[in-house]
C-alpha cells in the first residue's frame, strides 16, 4: 500500500465507525462513550477498488502534554505526519463546534490534503450541520453516514482527487482478492504475536521498546490500552504483527460496558495470534488471572511464551528466577516446562532472549514427528505403564498418527477410547512432550476405535 490515510476529529464524532467501514471489519471499538479510542489504530483499507493504509485515530482535545489525553493527542499528531491524506470528520447533527474550529486551523497550516467529512448525514438533522462546515475553510464537506455506508464512493473520489495515488493503488476486485488470499496462505504472511496480561504489566512500553518507537499509548495509568492494537514489524528479516492488548482483571472486577468491549477485544487478539507472549511483574506471583489466561491459550491451542518485566526491580534476580519457573511448572502443567524470560521493557533489556523463545515455540508448534519414531516411543510409553483393566478387559493401544499440526494433534486408536482414564491420556502427553522436547505448547490427543480387520467379512 504506498499511501496511507489518516481519519481524525474531536471526540465520538464518529471516527471509528468510519474506520470500521473502510477497513470492512469490526477492528475499533466502537461505543457512545467519548474517547472510547486511544491509540493509533491501522488497518487495509478499501473503497471499492481502491486500497490504501488507514490510521483510527484519538478524539483531538485540548490537553496539556503531560495528561493521558495529552498523550493521545501526541499520538494523533504523529499519525497526520506520517499520512499522505487526512480525513477531518465532524458530526453534522451537533454541528460545528468551537474544538472543530480550533483543529481545522491546525489542519489549514498542514501541507496536507485535507479531506472534510460531515459524518451522521442520514437524517434531516445533519443538513444544517452540513451547511456550516463551509465556515472550517476547509472546502465543501462530504455528506456522509459511516454507520449506513452512505457517502463512501464520494469519499473515494475525493481521496483520488487529492493527486497521492498511482496506478498500483488501484485494482480490479480479482486482484485484490487474488493479494488477499495471498496474504493468508503465502510464506510472507507476518508471524502474529499477542502480548497479553493484566493490567499495568508493561504491554505497549515492551512494544514501543522493542520497535524503538513510540507507537502505543503508554503511561503510569492502568488500563490505558483499550484496543487490541496491531502493530507491523519486522525482526531479523522476518516480518511480525504484534498486538498489544488491553489489560486483563479478574471477571468479578470488570465493570462497565466499555471494559467488557476492551477485554472481549483482547480475547479476538488470542483466537488470531500464532504465539502469546503473557507479561507479568516480576515483583507479583502468578496469580488466578494469570493462569485464566493461560487457560485460554490452551484451549486455543497456541503457542505461549512468559515475559517476566521489571526485572531491573529485582535484588535477589536468581533466586526469583528459580521461584518463577517452579511456580509456572506447579500451576500451568498443561504447557509442560514453558518458557520464562526476564525482561525490563523500560531498559530494553533481555528482547533478543524473548524473540528467541518465540521463534522457538512458534517452530514446536508446526512440528510433525516422525510416524516410525512416533510409534516407537508410543509402544516404549505402554511398556513402561501399561493402561489399566476396565471390568477385567484390557485396553489395547495399537497405533498413533499425527494428523495435524498448529497445534501438534495426534490420534491414538485403541479398542476402548471412551474407557481410557483421563489420567492414562495426561501420562502419554507428558511422555511425549518430554521425548521429543516440546514445552510451551499445546498437545492435542484424540482417541479413536481400532478398525476390527475382519468386520463384515465371512467366516
Amino acid at each position: 500500500m504506498s499511501f496511507t490515510v489518516a481519519i481524525v476529529g474531536r471526540p465520538n464524532v464518529g471516527k471509528s465507525t468510519l474506520f470500521n467501514r473502510i477497513v470492512g471489519k469490526r477492528l475499533a471499538l466502537v461505543d457512545d462513550t467519548p474517547g472510547v479510542t486511544r491509540d493509533r489504530r491501522e488497518g487495509d483499507g478499501r473503497i471499492g477498488a481502491l486500497r490504501f493504509s488507514v490510521f483510527d485515530t484519538a478524539g483531538l482535545e485540548v490537553a496539556s502534554k503531560q495528561t493521558l489525553e495529552g498523550r493521545m493527542q501526541s499520538q494523533t499528531e504523529m499519525a497526520i505526519e506520517q499520512s499522505d491524506v487526512v480525513v477531518f470528520v465532524i458530526d453534522a447533527v451537533a454541528g460545528v463546534t468551537p474544538l472543530d474550529n480550533r483543529f481545522a486551523e491546525l489542519l489549514r497550516k498542514s501541507d496536507t490534503p485535507i479531506i472534510l467529512v460531515a459524518n451522521k448525514c442520514e437524517s434531516r438533522k445533519g443538513k444544517s450541520g452540513l451547511n456550516e462546515a463551509f465556515s472550517l475553510g476547509l472546502g465543501e464537506a462530504i455528506a456522509l453516514s459511516a454507520e449506513h455506508g452512505e457517502g463512501m464512493v464520494d469519499l473515494g473520489e475525493a481521496i483520488r482527487n487529492t493527486g497521492v495515488i498511482d496506478d498500483h493503488d488501484i485494482a480490479v476486485d480479482a486482484e485484490i482478492d487474488a493479494l488477499d488470499h495471498d496474504e493468508e496462505g503465502g510464506k510472507n504472511r507476518p508471524l502474529r504475536i499477542a502480548v497479553i496480561g493484566r493490567p499495568n504489566a508493561g504491554k505497549s512500553t515492551f512494544i514501543n521498546s522493542l520497535i524503538g518507537e513510540d507507537r502505543l499509548l503508554t503511561g503510569p495509568e492502568a488500563g490505558v490500552t483499550r484496543d487490541s492494537i496491531g502493530v507491523e514489524w519486522t525482526y531479523n528479516n522476518k516480518p511480525l504483527k504484534l498486538f498489544d492488548t488491553a489489560g486483563m482483571r479478574r471477571r468479578g472486577r470488570v465493570s462497565g460496558k466499555l471494559e467488557k468491549l476492551s477485554v472481549a477485544d483482547g480475547l479476538r487478539a488470542v483466537k488470531f495470534a500464532e504465539v502469546v507472549v503473557l507479561m507479568i511483574d516480576a515483583d507479583q506471583p502468578l496469580e488466578k488471572q494469570d493462569i485464566h489466561i493461560a487457560d485460554l491459550v490452551e484451549r486455543e491451542g497456541r503457542a505461549l511464551v512468559i515475559a517476566v518485566n521489571k526485572w531491573d526491580t529485582v535484588k535477589d534476580k536468581a533466586l526469583r528466577l528459580k521461584e518463577l519457573r517452579a511456580e509456572a511448572q506447579r500451576i500451568l502443567p498443561q504447557f509442560g516446562g514453558i518458557p520464562l524470560v526476564a525482561i525490563s521493557a523500560l531498559k530494553g533489556h533481555g528482547f533478543k532472549q524473548l524473540m528467541t523463545a518465540v521463534f522457538e515455540v512458534y517452530a514446536l508448534w508446526n512440528q510433525r514427528v516422525n510416524t516410525a519414531k512416533l510409534n516407537a516411543w508410543f509402544r516404549e510409553a505402554i511398556e513402561r505403564h501399561p493402561p489399566p483393566a476396565i471390568q477385567g478387559r484390557r485396553i489395547k493401544l495399537k497405533f498413533i498418527t499425527q494428523p495435524k499440526i498448529r497445534p501438534p494433534t495426534f490420534a491414538a486408536f485403541c479398542s476402548l477410547p471412551d474407557d481410557l482414564p483421563k489420567s492414562y491420556v495426561r501420562y502419554l502427553i507428558k511422555s511425549m512432550r518430554e521425548v521429543f522436547n516440546m514445552p510451551g505448547i499445546p498437545i492435542r490427543l484424540h482417541l479413536r476405535k481400532g478398525k476390527n480387520p475382519y468386520a463384515g467379512k465371512k467366516r
